[in-house]
Formats: C-alpha cells, sequence, structure tokens
C-alpha cells in the first residue's frame, strides 16, 4: 500500500528481533546512562524522542557502505544525532566527479580512498562518536563480519551486491537499509526482518484488539499510562519484512492497483529502478550508455516491467524514460539531502523503538517532490483471527 512520506519525529527498534513488550521501552543494561553534559547537548532530539531512545541511540554500532553524496548525508545525521559508533566501509577513490556533491572531501582528496578521506571531516561533527574506517570490498565480507554492527546501511549498490548483503544480514538477525541515488531520482529499501514498535495516542472507548492490521502490520500488545491528565494508550506492534531480491520480483499490492485511477498513481520510477536493475544483472554493466543498442535495450526492460506490474502502458512516457537515463548515476545534492535524511530518521525511529518504520520501498521523486511508500512483498491470504494474548 502506497503511503505518505514517512513522518519525521521519534523513534523506533528492534535489531531484526522480536522484543518482548513487556520491555519494549526499557534501556538497554548493557548501555551506561546517559551523562548530563550529553543531555544538555542533545536537548532538543531528547525532547522530540526521549532519553531512553537517545541511550539506545548511543550506544548503537551501525555499518555504513559506501561514501558518496548520499551516504554522506546518512553519516552526517546520524553522527550529530549521537550514535555510538560509526563504521565507514568504502574500497574505492575519490574522482574529480566525487567533488560536485560530496562535502567532506576536496581536491586534494582526488584519489584517495573515499572512506580514509571523509572521516576526518566526519569525525568534527561530533567528536562523541566513535569512527572506523574499512577499505576492503564489501563483497569480501564473509556473514559473520555483519554480526558486530546493530544496523547495516548500504548505499549506491548494484541489486546483485544488495542481495549479498542483505542476505549475510538476514543469517546473523541484523537490519538492513539500502538506498541509491540518481539524480531527481532516488529510493530507500528496509528489511528490519521482525520489528516491534510502540504507537502513543489518547486511549479510545473501543478496546484495541489484538490482531493484524495488514498483511505486514499486527497488534500485538497494549498498556496505558496517564499523562498530563489524559489516559495514554500504547499499542505494541510487530512489522514482517522481506529480503529485497524477493521484494523486487513482488506485485504491487491489491490496493494500489484495484482502479485505473489507483494504477496511474503509481509512479514510474518503480519500473525504471527494476529495469536498471534487470540491465545490470544481464549486461554485466553498472549503468547503461547512451548508445542506441543500451537505450533500445533499457526501454524494452522497461516496458516488460511495467507490464508485470499491471501497470498502464501511457503511464511509462518516453519523456520520463528520457529524463530517468540522462541522470542515471548522478548526484544532486538537494535529492540525496532528502535521503539521507529520511534514511537517518528512519534508523533512529527503529533504534529508538517508537513510530512505523518504512515498510519497505519509498521512491523519490524530486521533479514531483512526492516520495510515496509501498509495501512490495508476496501476495498472501487475509489474516482476519485475532492473536492470542
Amino acid at each position: 500500500m502506497a503511503q505518505d512520506t514517512v513522518p519525521v519525529n521519534a523513534g523506533s527498534r528492534s535489531n531484526g528481533v522480536s522484543a518482548d513488550p513487556a520491555t519494549l521501552l526499557q534501556p538497554s543494561s548493557q548501555a551506561q546512562s546517559i551523562s548530563a553534559d550529553e543531555i544538555a547537548l542533545y536537548d532538543r532530539q531528547i525532547r522530540l524522542w526521549g532519553v531512553q531512545a537517545q541511550e539506545r541511540l548511543r550506544s548503537a554500532n551501525i555499518l555504513l557502505i559506501g561514501m558518496k553524496a548520499l551516504a554522506n548525508e546518512i553519516a552526517k545525521n546520524l553522527v550529530l544525532a549521537g550514535i555510538g559508533s560509526l563504521t565507514i566501509l568504502d574500497d574505492q577513490v575519490i574522482t574529480e566527479e566525487d567533488l560536485g556533491s560530496q562535502f567532506f572531501i576536496s581536491e586534494l582528496h582526488v584519489g584517495i580512498n573515499r572512506a580514509t578521506a571523509a572521516v576526518a571531516q566526519v569525525r568534527t561533527l561530533n567528536p562523541r562518536v566513535a569512527l572506523t574506517v574499512d577499505t576492503e570490498s564489501i563483497l569480501l565480507k564473509p556473514p559473520e563480519f555483519y554480526s558486530m554492527f546493530d544496523m547495516i546501511i548500504a548505499t549506491d549498490l548494484d541489486l546483485t551486491s544488495l542481495s549479498t548483503i542483505n542476505a549475510s544480514c538476514r543469517f546473523v538477525n541484523k537490519p538492513f537499509y539500502a538506498a541509491g541515488s540518481h539524480g531527481f531520482y532516488g529510493f530507500i529499501f528496509a528489511d528490519l526482518i521482525t520489528h516491534d514498535y510502540v504507537i502513543e495516542r489518547e486511549k479510545s472507548n473501543v478496546p484495541t484488539q489484538l490482531k493484524p492490521e495488514t498483511v505486514t502490520r499486527t497488534i500485538i500488545a497494549t498498556n496505558t499510562k496517564k499523562e498530563n491528565g489524559k489516559h495514554i494508550e500504547m499499542v505494541t506492534k510487530r512489522e514482517l519484512y522481506w529480503p529485497i531480491n524477493l521484494a523486487n520480483t513482488s506485485p504491487l499490492q491489491p490496493e494500489n492497483i484495484s482502479s485505473r485511477r489507483r494504477k496511474m498513481q503509481v509512479p514510474p520510477l518503480l519500473t525504471c529502478l527494476r529495469a536498471l536493475w534487470e540491465f545490470q544483472n544481464l549486461s554485466g554493466r553498472a549503468l547503461p550508455t547512451h548508445s542506441h543498442q543500451d537505450l533500445q535495450f533499457f526501454t524494452t526492460l522497461a516496458t516488460e516491467k511495467h507490464k508485470e506490474l499491471q501497470l498502464p502502458s501511457e503511464t511509462l512516457k518516453s519523456e520520463f524514460l528520457r529524463s530517468f537515463l540522462q541522470n542515471v548515476g548522478s548526484e544532486i545534492a538537494p535529492v540525496t539531502a532528502f535521503l539521507g535524511g529520511q534514511l537517518a530518521q528512519d534508523v533512529i525511529n527503529v533504534l529508538g523503538q517508537r513510530e512505523q518504520p518504512i515498510q519497505n520501498f519509498l521512491l523519490f521523486d524530486s521533479e514531483d517532490s512526492k516520495g510515496p511508500v509501498y509495501a512490495l512483498h508476496p501476495i498472501f491470504p487475509p489474516l482476519d483471527e485475532p492473536v492470542a494474548a
């Protein structure tokens, strides 16, 4: 189901493992209490998501794969938010093309490894965050490598690489994000495996039932508290996720294609992303060139993907195909800033175990200023039976 862009407030977290609802909001016993200096430093965000969420954040160990413009934005937001440690992994060196949109580097860094060059400027943002640089290829890492991290974020990689990383994360039960930008366009994908979080709302006279809300979301527990004279209900929900290779081949949900009007609202960006990943798989190349052969091949792939999604042919216009291909592989600072901010906020939400996270594909088209979220997963029959208490 398509949703509006995810809200930018509060937090959530489960490390890919469903938590006991009774302890969901308790701070980790391994985390030291937040200091008075940290409370002063992070005062504004603590007012948003609370001390307990900030304690979880400060103990989080995050792996960020890739260090181009999008990853710059993600690193900036997470480090300023006060995570515990960040490992930046990139085996590529800086080229002159990187200088146009990446703000942690300068002309002096051309020819130097991206992660190595950026880390000094990242450190100045928040010296309290422990930083590590890894210059080895991510594809050489065994699944056990990911077990030391609480969250893995991979940026600007092809689908085969993303699928390999995602599979390794699932092997060690760690939440995974993928994101990429192509000029005016970009995406965020989330596979949190199983994630529990809490929504707070004013208590209604109608009792909340423990039952599925959607195919992916189930209410598993409720609790109440009194706050400012009001009775507040704390509803614990559980989200189920699927890996990126399965999401990439899953159909749109019935509610997205139940009418022609709804089909017309699905952005062709989804089609073009799937066509790009298929192009990479079949051609063995990262990006299509502007040759007639590549353009024709990409157009054929996009047309096939559009039909698979059961979308009207008139929504895949030649103008959009041309625009997408002209933007593929490029970086535009306002787009990477939006995507990086959204992804970092979702990570904070997941770590804090509050608010609904992205489920599971966010598509951003800056020309339309829209960022709908689609739940792409296999189709299952509806579940109407209440959950056993």
